[in-house]
């Protein structure tokens, strides 16, 4: 048993620190609870639309509309549910022990991982509350929109929508991980030139 000294006692805390593991595993653990927040937010919404009095004072067509609209929504985060579950593994192995830049490379995968939620969650509910307003609403679509918490009201409902969001979706995924692989390029470069 090494004798305790003063000055060298937190080196294992630094090890630590300094393999990467003190990032990567608590960023699973924030991939997890989105994933949970992901799985609750449509009964959230549910309840929010619920206690606002919408199903007992609206029109059948508005309580039409948002059911089918709370569908999508529905699909729109069992989709972020599935993307943060997957990714919560794949967070634990982005860095290799040793290297020199470990926290860039899971900046970068949050980075990466954020904009596929949020890119997918724009095109599928975007699209989704469109069609809604289309079929159902027609010129009282911006009300399902306040609705479901004026998710839509930046990018358009109605048949604008149904072309916008989808393209809106694809662009956000598109751009997040264009700058998530240049951090990674980065960090692969400089951990490459210490060699």
């Amino acid at each position: 048993m090494k004798p305790f000294n003063l000055l060298t006692f937190i080196e294992p805390y630094l090890s630590y620190i300094d393999s990467g593991k003190l990032y990567r595993k608590p960023f699973s653990w924030l991939y997890l609870a989105l994933a949970a927040v992901n799985a609750v937010l449509p009964f959230y919404l549910l309840y929010k639309a619920i206690d606002s009095g919408l199903m007992k004072y609206a029109e059948a067509k508005f309580i039409f509309a948002f059911i089918f609209a709370w569908l999508f929504v529905v699909a729109a985060c069992w989709v972020g549910v599935q993307i943060w579950w997957n990714r919560k593994d794949k967070v634990l192995a982005t860095s290799q022990e040793g290297a020199d830049f470990p926290a860039t490379p899971v900046i970068a995968h949050l980075v990466q991982t954020f904009g596929e939620w949020l890119g997918s969650l724009v095109a599928i509910v975007g699209f989704g509350v469109s069609l809604c307003a289309i079929i159902f609403l027609g010129s009282e679509a911006r009300e399902l929109s306040n609705a479901l918490g004026g998710f839509m009201n930046f990018s358009g409902i109605g048949f604008w929508g149904l072309i916008l969001n989808p393209v809106w979706g694809f662009l956000i995924i598109v751009v997040f991980r264009f700058f998530a692989e240049i951090c990674r390029a980065l960090a692969a470069i400089a951990n490459n030139t210490k060699k």
